[in-house]
């Protein structure tokens, strides 16, 4: 066997041993990977719900507490107690998928509470809407009966509780944020049927 050959065979025999050792290692982490995204949503939900957990009882507390309600694909998070609704939702960032969670009160109108689980943001500017000091900023928000359902914008008009800050700086990302929430909570009212008052903004 000539040298050229031998140098062949090497090659191949370790592309088939490199690509063999990668497959097993998706195969045995690919479990755990999925168990660990399974834990970030469930403990998002939980914290929308304001329940208290631990990584041990996050899922004892979950599956005693939530009801997964799933309508035309899309699935809810209830919390039959209080009526509070959470899901998922999603939409393109500036550099990325932004994903997160968002709760409604049981009136189905009231912001109550909102999580981000993926971002690709710029560090120092966009990616501050992880931050839970401006998430708060959204809590107790009730939509309006139209769209826009809440408007986020550079000078906030401070008399219309609709309006919220953009984050300084990054006004892209806030753009595609209010374009998201838009999105998301009118697909939310149409499924759930929410009534608005008559009269009501």
């Amino acid at each position: 066997m000539n040298k050229a050959l031998r140098m062949l065979v090497f090659v191949f025999l370790m592309g088939l041993f490199t690509s063999i050792l990668l497959v097993g290692v998706d195969a045995w982490t690919s479990p755990y990977i999925e168990a660990n995204a399974q834990a970030r949503l469930r403990s998002a939900v939980l914290n929308a719900h304001g329940f208290n957990y631990t990584t041990a009882t996050i899922n004892d507390v979950f599956e005693a507490n939530i009801v997964e309600d799933i309508r035309d694909g899309q699935t809810f998070y209830v919390n039959e107690t209080t009526g509070a609704v959470a899901f998922v939702f999603e939409g393109n960032g500036v550099w990325g998928p932004i994903v997160g969670v968002i709760a409604f009160e049981s009136d189905l109108r009231t912001i109550q509470y909102i999580e981000i689980l993926e971002q690709e943001e710029t560090p120092g500017l966009g990616a501050r809407i992880v931050e839970r000091p401006y998430l708060n900023t959204f809590k107790h928000v009730t939509m309006r009966a139209e769209a826009p359902f809440l408007t986020i914008s550079r000078s906030a008009d401070p008399d219309d509780p609709n309006d919220l800050d953009a984050i300084t700086g990054a006004t892209r990302t806030s753009d595609r944020f209010q374009i998201m929430l838009n999105a998301a909570y009118a697909a939310f009212i149409e499924l759930w049927d929410v009534s608005f008052e008559e009269g009501r903004d």
